[in-house]
């Protein structure tokens, strides 16, 4: 089992599953070099239903080099409205030609402004937002530029086979193949992988640390003059008008969370804590997630070295059932059952038949460990980051009842070589980059 590059295993993501050595190359020298399409699962109204009942104008846009977070925020200022009305189903990258829902909420079709790097056609109404699980999954096209060793790729794509149980070829020509369904290195910030740091704080009711760990904790990756900034507050602090003097206008959110310490004095928990609820709501969301999917790594990794199966299950496990949505199949977690030893055998079947998944947790609230060696591992993980369950139990956006997430994902893949071109579909909230790196084994930043 190979070693992951050292700013993976800083996410949890601590090994490699091929020892192959990598394709080498890089990913998105230019835009249309990683193309995205969502597979959608949302049902509009036509475009005159009653915007009284149907108040949420639904948009397909394509993106050319927007991160989604930043084209919501340039859409809603041109159409001057807050951005909590606009919303998505799924975040994409900045780096990239990317096809997306949006809902627009009380805006009208003729009010769409031109935005530069965006094409948008209004595609109908809603009587509520898009929003997370509305997305069945994602169709990947993705070129890999001046590889050094392309023939590698063959070797890579029989391990990851492997990987799966050795399912066979696929109907169109496609392999099947599988990877540890990890959260990617964007989930915790590409090139400032600190947010699960945020998180974890956050978790623990530590809302100073938490904000310290945003607005100061300079990354090397960072440009220069971010991480002077950032030295600058960690200086300066509880000054928090010359902290706010320091920071760029380009840190915006770090601005908004100073601000807020600026008004509040900043000097008390609930200083801090409302300095974090300055930020949007899905990004008070996202520290939680990201200390979620931390863990769920470390618990991916540790079941990797103790050389427990993916795709299949041991004693203790819990498995999720199958469901199909738009053509993947995939968990679905409110169905799961507990692995005890004389079912093994028969829920190794429906793994083997992709009618169910092992699982892992999400930690919060209402999480129950498995059983087991499983259980071990994922006791062995929560022990070492000081948290539990009940610890999820929180104030606001922060808060999280937890959820179970399959081990493994699978998906087919077709390969050309001249350029050197994967594509392939991964469910929602399965991560591109986790099957890219298997390929490179490059830098995580010629990855992500």
């Amino acid at each position: 089992m190979r070693e992951a590059h050292p700013i993976e295993a800083a996410v949890g993501m601590e090994h490699y599953v091929s020892d192959a050595d990598g394709v080498g190359g890089r990913l998105r020298d230019e835009d249309r070099d990683f193309r995205v399409k969502e597979l959608e699962q949302f049902d509009a109204e036509p475009l005159d239903a009653d915007t009284g009942s149907y108040p949420h104008l639904v948009v397909r846009a394509t993106l050319v080099g927007w991160d989604t977070n930043d084209f919501a925020r340039r859409l809603s200022d041109a159409l001057g409205i807050s951005r909590e009305r606009v919303s998505w189903a799924g975040t994409k990258d900045k780096h990239a030609v990317t096809t997306q829902l949006f809902s627009l909420r009380s805006v009208d079709p003729d009010d769409l402004p031109d935005v530069r790097g965006a094409e948008m056609t209004p595609v109908g109404r809603a009587g509520r937002a898009v929003q997370f699980g509305d997305l069945a999954g994602n169709e990947f096209a993705v070129v890999v530029r001046d590889p050094e060793r392309p023939e590698n790729a063959d070797a890579i794509i029989e391990e990851l086979r492997a990987f799966t149980g050795g399912d066979a070829d696929a109907d169109d020509g496609a392999t099947t193949v599988g990877v540890p369904n990890y959260f990617g290195q964007q989930r915790f910030g590409s090139r400032r992988p600190v947010t699960h740091e945020v998180g974890l704080h956050v978790v623990r009711e530590e809302w100073e640390a938490a904000v310290m760990a945003y607005v100061g904790n300079p990354y090397e990756t960072e440009p220069e003059d971010t991480r002077r900034a950032r030295r600058r507050v960690e200086e300066v602090a509880p000054d928090w008008d010359a902290a706010l003097d320091a920071l760029p206008r380009k840190l915006g959110f770090e601005r908004a969370m100073v601000h807020e310490l600026v008004e509040n004095g900043g000097d008390a928990p609930a200083d801090f804590r409302a300095a974090l609820e300055a930020l949007p709501t899905n990004l008070q969301r996202l520290l939680v997630n990201a200390a979620q999917s931390y863990a769920f790594n470390r618990m991916l990794s540790e079941r990797l070295r103790r050389g427990l199966p993916f795709d299949r299950p041991v004693e203790g496990d819990v498995v999720a059932f199958a469901e199909t949505v738009d053509g993947l199949t995939v968990p679905d977690t409110d169905r799961r059952q507990r692995v005890t030893a004389e079912r093994v055998r028969t829920v190794e079947r429906h793994c083997e038949r992709s009618r169910a998944f092992v699982t892992a947790p999400l930690v919060g609230t209402e999480t129950e460990l498995a059983d087991g060696e499983q259980g071990d591992v994922e006791r062995a993980v929560l022990a070492d980051l000081d948290l539990a369950p009940e610890d999820f139990d929180l104030p606001g956006e922060f808060d999280s009842s937890g959820t179970r997430r399959a081990i493994l994902v699978r998906t087919d893949l077709e390969l050309d070589r001249d350029p050197l071109t994967l594509e392939f579909s991964l469910p929602s909230g399965s991560y591109a980059t986790v099957l890219l790196r298997e390929f490179l084994k490059t830098d995580p930043l010629d990855v992500s």
